[in-house]
């Protein structure tokens, strides 16, 4: 595993419940600011191995971006238990909810 690749996982997993990342916020805090796509393949390939809160993670524009329409519901549904507004076109307010490290 490269060092970038766990720093990704290292920082989704701080994630705290209610708020989100950008995939791109999350390169840019891995240390690669033009490595949004891989934190795209981290978060496909490793969520359930690292248990990551993967559902936390939207794109830059803060709007759902799961293709995958049964995987968009979920992504929503958990959102919203954890107290975060999805609006009925799938975004969420950035400036409400937004992560921001230490």
């Amino acid at each position: 595993m490269t060092p970038f690749t766990q720093e990704v996982i290292k920082i989704i997993q701080q994630i705290s419940p209610g708020q989100v990342m950008t995939y791109g916020q999350i390169a840019r805090e891995a240390g690669n600011p033009r490595a949004a796509r891989q934190v795209v393949r981290v978060l496909h390939s490793m969520s359930k191995k690292h248990h990551l809160p993967w559902h936390r993670v939207i794109n830059a524009k803060g709007q759902l971006a799961i293709p995958n329409e049964e995987a968009n519901w979920e992504q929503h549904t958990r959102l919203e238990a954890e107290g975060v507004r999805v609006s009925s076109k799938g975004y969420v307010d950035l400036k409400t909810y937004q992560f921001i490290p230490s």
